[in-house]
Formats: structure tokens, sequence, C-alpha cells
């Protein structure tokens, strides 16, 4: 059967979407198979997931019952994307009316989450009722909640009533030193407290709340923003302890603080950390557990893959002359699944095999190299530089290929030769791919060429609809058989 386009915008509307994986889904590798039927089609708990299947978010939870300083809810813009953010705020009966409209036109969702603009649980009127109608109206859709942990023990019980097989809790600390510079207040029985008496409370309420959900078969992602000079080097230690309670997958994330946001840390001139600092973080807790590394900080309504927002084409004015068979839906959507799976299988059959015959090749002698890879999913190399709006970032090494990161950029160019300031978008673009050595896409014009050699990055359109890691691997035996990877020590690197 062939499968259904994921993305249905030409990717020079800017609806372009990316996906990733690395040789092989380490995730699931080791999993029993209840959980990896629990997560094999959710694209936040599998990269091999996200590469095929949407998500949704639904914002019926206004309310927040603790203040971060990296958060501000009262910002809106249609071209953001970050969490807290939503253009409307829905009631239940819209909430599922929405899901259902998603579910039928993108039959390959199957993940609907609820995760704020506010907390969920400070909410439970309005959330459960969703969940109760969801789970009822729309079975085949998986129910997928973000906290903050702190109303979370409460919860427990009613959320193991639903279809709610995933919960993620952000845990930025363990240490309540550490929380009182991330939380200046939390509103706990009908008062607000402040410090590390707040934050200590917080931590306590994240931690039995956690123990609990795993009780009871639910798995647990773990979210941590990385806030250098703050948590950055705590966040191991979160990492150990989490998983040593039965959490599932750790993500850390990068500190979102643009000043315009308007977040105490944007304003105070507190930075995010780099690219190099995230991934260093990320491998470091990797020691401890599975790492999430293609999370996107989404919106608290986007719809569609990750990377990609198509909230736009289901506001409430347009899903209200929708008529949706419901029953029907269910049905397409039923073999559609069904032939993901087997391509997913298949694809997957395919790498590991890659992977095991790279792996029995003699060893090349080289150093590792990060790659930018422009995609619009399905695991392939299909998009032309200027029309990305993000690179994945690649590492291929003598051991393999393993995926890293994705980097947000400009799309500097809409396929029209008249781009307005191409030239500093362009530049931008560029230095969004600083550590690369290369960029693969399909197609590359003339001066982006030109300004990525010049920036130390080899261009490459030679491997247009290959798989991904294929691509990465052969492009890295012809830089190796090129002499380009002598292995370099760390004072010769820092002086290039």
């Amino acid at each position: 059967m062939e499968l259904p386009v994921l993305n249905e915008k030409p990717a020079a509307s800017g609806g372009c979407s990316a996906s990733s994986c690395g040789s092989t889904d380490d995730q699931l590798d080791h999993l029993t198979d209840e959980i990896r039927e629990k997560v094999q089609n959710h694209p936040c708990y599998s990269e091999d997931a996200h590469h095929y299947f949407a998500r949704m978010h639904v914002a019926v939870a206004p309310a927040c019952n603790i203040q971060c300083h990296y958060c501000n809810r009262k910002y809106d813009c249609a071209n953001e994307s970050r969490p807290g953010v939503v253009s409307e705020l829905l009631t239940p009966d819209q909430a599922v009316k929405k899901t259902k409209a998603v579910a039928a036109n993108i039959p390959q969702m199957t993940v609907l989450g609820i995760a704020g603009p506010g907390d969920p649980l400070a909410n439970p009127e309005r959330t459960f009722e969703t969940f109760r109608r969801l789970s009822e109206e729309a079975p085949d859709i998986k129910l997928c909640v973000s906290t903050n942990g702190l109303a979370l023990p409460d919860a427990v019980e009613e959320l193991s009533k639903h279809n709610i097989d995933h919960v993620t809790i952000t845990i930025n600390c363990v240490d309540p030193e550490i929380g009182a510079k991330i939380y200046p207040w939390i509103f706990w029985e009908n008062r607000r407290i402040k410090g590390k008496k707040a934050a200590k409370i917080l931590i306590e309420q994240q931690q039995k709340g956690l123990e609990m959900l795993v009780a009871k078969g639910i798995l647990v992602k773990v979210n941590s923003v990385m806030i250098p000079g703050v948590n950055d080097k705590h966040l191991a230690e979160v990492s150990r302890i989490v998983k040593s309670k039965g959490a599932f997958l750790h993500n850390v994330m990068p500190l979102i603080a643009e000043a315009e946001h308007g977040t105490f840390y944007g304003v105070m001139g507190q930075r995010g950390p780099n690219a190099q600092e995230l991934q260093d973080l990320q491998d470091e807790c990797s020691g401890d557990m599975n790492m999430m590394r293609h999370c996107r900080q989404c919106r608290a309504d986007a719809v569609g893959l990750l990377g990609e927002d198509r909230g736009d084409e289901f506001t409430l004015d347009k899903i209200e002359d929708m008529e949706i068979d419901y029953q029907a839906a269910m049905e397409k959507r039923k073999v559609i699944h069904e032939a993901i799976a087997e391509e997913m299988n298949s694809k997957r059959a395919a790498k590991t095999e890659a992977a095991q015959k790279f792996a029995a090749e003699e060893k090349l002698q080289t150093r590792p190299v990060l790659m930018a890879v422009a995609t619009s999913g399905q695991g392939l190399i299909n998009m032309h530089f200027g029309h990305a709006k993000e690179f994945l970032i690649y590492e291929a090494s003598p051991e393999g290929v393993r995926f890293i990161s994705h980097r947000k950029t400009d799309q500097y160019c809409g396929g029209d030769s008249t781009c307005g300031e191409a030239e500093t978008a362009l530049q931008r673009t560029i230095r969004s791919l600083e550590g690369c050595e290369a960029v693969l896409c399909s197609k590359v014009g003339y001066e982006p060429w030109d300004m990525l050699e010049q920036a130390g990055i080899m261009p490459n359109g030679e491997h247009a609809m290959e798989p991904i890691e294929e691509a990465v691997i052969a492009v890295y035996k012809e830089m190796a058989a090129a002499g380009k990877l002598e292995p370099v020590d760390e004072a010769q690197r820092a002086s290039a």
C-alpha cells in the first residue's frame, strides 16, 4: 500500500517538517513487547515514530499553579513556537471537536496531549472532561498530559482511569537551593509559597507523582530545561534519580530566553546553552537513561508532525463547518497506521542490517564529524537547502551514525529569486550550522554553495532522495578517503 504524504503543504510555503532517527531506534531495542506497543507510534517517545506520526495539543488549561522564570504565557504570535503559547483557548467541547477534525484530516495523528498553556492538573475539571470525552469518542487516539507535577499525586488515580499511557513531568532540579533560582513561587493549599520552601514542596510532589505513575504502569518522560549557570551541572543527577525511580525517557531542552518573550530570564539577560553545551549535557545524561533529542519545544496548541505546525488549518471557525464521520475516519486511520508500521519495520530492519555491515568493516581511524541534513520527512534527504527551516544534525564516526539534535533557522528563500533580505537570512542560516563540516540536501544554489564553502562547510547535493543514515555514512567514507578526517586533539580542534 502506498503511504499518504504526511505533509501535504509545499515545502516552499513553510509547511516543511523534519524528522529523525538514528541508525537504529535504540529506545525500542531493549523494551518489553508491552512497552514497545505503547511507544512505537508515539512521536515524542520514539525517534522512529516521529518520523511518520503526528501529534496535537489542545489548549484547555489556562491556569498554572507555579511560576517559572523561563515562562510567560501572556505573549502569543502565530509564528512563535515555544511552550505556553496559544492562539485559541478551547472548552472541552471545542477540544473534542477539534481533535476529531484533525484526526480525520491528518490520519497519521496518533497522540492528543494537553500541555497548557498553564498546567493541565491545575485545571482538573477542564482537563479530565476532555480526556473522558475523547477516551469514549476517539478510543484510537493516545492521550497524554504534560505537567509541572505539583498537583500530580492527587491526579494519578484519575489519570489511570482513562486511555492515558504517557505522562510528561517537567523536573528541572532535585535540590531546593537550585529550585529557588528557577521558581519564584508555587500556589499550594490555597496560598502562595516562595523560595526554598516552595521548591522543596514542588520537588517532593514531582518525585511522589513519578513513583505513583510508574507503579500504575504509566510511562513517564521527564523534561528538563537546561539553564546555564543555574542547573546545567545538576541535571546529570536529576537524570540518575528519575531513572532510578522508573522514568522511561529524559528530554533535556535548551532554555528559550530571548528578551522579546518577556520572561524573567529573558529580561535579566540569562543566556541559553549553545549547541555544543546542550549536546555535551545530553551525552552525559545518556549514560543514565534514554535521551530524547528530537524535541521541538512545541506550542500548547501545536498540530502536525514535530517540527511543523498546521494549527491554522483547524481554527475554531474552520472546524465549525466540518462534517466528520469519525467511525469511518477510524477505519481509514487503522489501515494507514498498519501500512506505516509495516514500512517502519522494514526500514528499521534495513537500518539495522546497514549498521551491522558498517560495524563489520575495518574500523576507520578517523575522528567524528557533524553533518547537517535538510529533510521534509520520511527519513530521506529530500529538501532544497534554501527551503529548510531547520536542519537535523547527525554525527558520523567509526562507530556509525547517531542523531544529535535539530537546529532551527530562517527559511532564507521561498523559491523566488527575489528573496528580499536573502543574504542576511543566509548568513544566519550558515551561522546556525557552526560545528558542522557538511550539509546534505536535495539541491543547493550557487550563492549558498560558495558561502558554505567559505565557512568550512562542504555542501552536498549528490544524495537526494536517499535514506539519511546511508548518505551520512557514504559522505563520511568519502571524506575519509579524501584524507580530510585525520584524528586531531582538542588543542588542534580549538585552534582550527
